[in-house]
């Protein structure tokens, strides 16, 4: 093992939404911080955004083999790359709702109550907002959280057929609001990300040290076992040691429990800092579904996504329960995630025959219904043999039905109302399987009982003092809209904390 013969005050691991922001909160504090990225800067192609080949199963899957609870491998849907799974996300950036923080009753459980509230994330998601310029509108959706500022960007223009589809659902005494969008408006590479907002900012310092193709394989702790000294790391088959004051974790919620679980040693027996027997368990990662609408009217395939719906998000008079989250896909030929819904692709192709992938694309429109899993500690991430298990099993289902009932109900009654569409038409839909490992939170939470909870209130680990995480690791429960903007805020909020115990 080489040993680096620098000393750092700080290493982050990982560059996503929560590694990325960190660094650019903390890089100008002149601190010397060190920045470990196991994957390299991703280059821009047509084929990214804008290409039949987005539904090319496993073209955004890492390279590694992970199983399911039955023994079955899979190559799990995550991006090592600069800027993490930012950089094949949908860039929608929603603020949870202030009863996402309580204890909220689900038809499938209980939701727990967080340790901080809406009130303390506020000020750092107008943050989230500003350095990931969100582009949203303020007073369309009833269940909008309070806000300190309007969103620094007006919302973008929708498609045309978008608009149409906007006005028909607003008929329907439903209230239908631009979706909040993380934007860079480039033609290259019109979203933004942890690459764009995060690291590339933090690199202009000099006291700021990026090492791509570092994989973190081990954390360890001096003799007590109560402080991080160093991180080993692999570099072109090559293990090194580096060194640093404070270590902070951005791995994804999968493999930062990984890395503390791979961590163990006599101090740790049951993994570094998983005194609790809580690392890895409670994985959430959404209930998310994809619908689609036949339209014999064609469109580009290529429109952003536009339009969200949060009208059924707490439940509706005959169903007490919250349901969740809808939002248009945008066009289809740039919608990663519905490259894992064959079934769905395969339901296009029966009900419009000899039509190519591309024609699908163009004559359909692509709807997202998404539900919150609730905590389950058998719902888990496990460290076997030195591989990666992923034991999950859906819960809340009968909510998740219900609001695919309610909105493919919807869909049927403006059908019936706008020109381009057949009334009475089937609406394919595809469930995302266990591969997409998008909106994954919960494997660390966060909380006041060492216990019951893996990390406190500024997420750092009960059990070690100088080790942090700020990924979605730290969720004590889901929401219906994504983790993303809050994770961001999340990053921000630590990084003050952070900020304050480097002076």
């Amino acid at each position: 093992m080489i040993i680096d013969d620098e000393s750092y005050d700080l290493i982050i691991i990982g560059t996503g939404a929560g590694g990325g922001t960190l660094a650019y909160k903390l890089a100008a504090t002149g601190k010397k911080i060190l920045i470990l990225e196991r994957g390299d800067f991703m280059p821009l192609a047509e084929q990214n955004r804008s290409n039949v080949d987005v539904f090319k199963r496993e073209r955004y899957h890492a390279p590694e083999e992970w199983f399911d609870s039955a023994g079955e491998p899979f190559s799990p849907q995550m991006n090592y790359a600069i800027g993490g799974n930012t950089k094949i996300y949908g860039a929608a950036l929603l603020r949870f709702r202030e009863k996402d923080f309580e204890s909220v009753k689900h038809q499938g459980g209980i939701s727990p109550e967080w340790c901080l509230k809406y009130a303390d994330f506020e000020p750092y998601y107008t943050e989230a907002e500003t350095l990931y310029k969100v582009h949203g509108q303020v007073g369309n959706d009833p269940t909008d959280p309070a806000r300190s500022a309007d969103y620094p960007f007006a919302a973008i223009e929708q498609a045309p057929q978008m608009t149409d589809i906007y006005e028909a659902i607003a008929q329907q005494g439903l209230h239908p609001a631009p979706i909040p969008l993380g934007l860079t408006l480039q033609p290259d590479d019109p979203t933004n990300d942890a690459e764009v907002s995060g690291i590339l900012p933090a690199l202009r310092h000099e006291n700021v040290t990026l090492k791509t193709g570092a994989k973190a394989v081990c954390l360890h702790t001096n003799p007590s076992g109560r402080a991080v000294k160093g991180v080993e790391a692999e570099i072109a088959g090559q293990s090194y040691l580096f060194l640093a004051e404070i270590v902070v974790l951005a791995c994804g919620a999968v493999n930062s429990a990984v890395l503390l679980l791979r961590s163990r040693n006599d101090r740790h027996p049951q993994g570094l800092a998983n005194r609790s027997d809580q690392v890895g368990r409670n994985l959430m990662k959404s209930l998310m579904t994809a619908v689609v609408q036949l339209s014999k009217k064609p469109n580009s395939g290529a429109f952003p996504k536009s339009i969200y719906v949060n009208d059924f998000y707490w439940g509706e008079p005959d169903f007490p329960y919250p349901m969740g989250h809808i939002q248009n896909s945008g066009g289809l030929l740039t919608d990663i995630i519905f490259a894992e819904a064959p079934p769905m692709l395969s339901g296009l192709a029966k009900f419009m025959p000899g039509f190519g992938l591309k024609q699908l694309a163009t004559h359909s429109i692509g709807w997202w219904a998404q539900t919150e899993d609730l905590p389950d500690s058998n719902n888990r991430v496990r460290l076997e043999n030195n591989k990666i298990w992923i034991d999950y099993t859906p819960n809340n289902l009968e909510a998740h039905d219900r609001l695919l009932y309610r909105w493919t109900d919807i869909l049927k009654t403006l059908e019936k109302r706008l020109e381009g569409f057949q009334p009475g038409a089937m609406h394919p839909r595809g469930e995302v399987p266990i591969q997409v490992m998008a909106n994954q939170c919960g494997t660390c939470r966060f909380g006041d009982d060492p216990n019951t909870s893996v990390l406190d209130g500024n997420c750092r680990t009960h059990d070690v003092d100088n080790l942090y995480v700020v990924d979605g690791s730290f969720f004590p429960s889901n929401a219906g809209v994504s983790p993303a903007l809050t994770i961001i805020a999340n990053a921000l909020r630590v990084g003050d904390h952070l900020i304050d115990r480097l002076k």
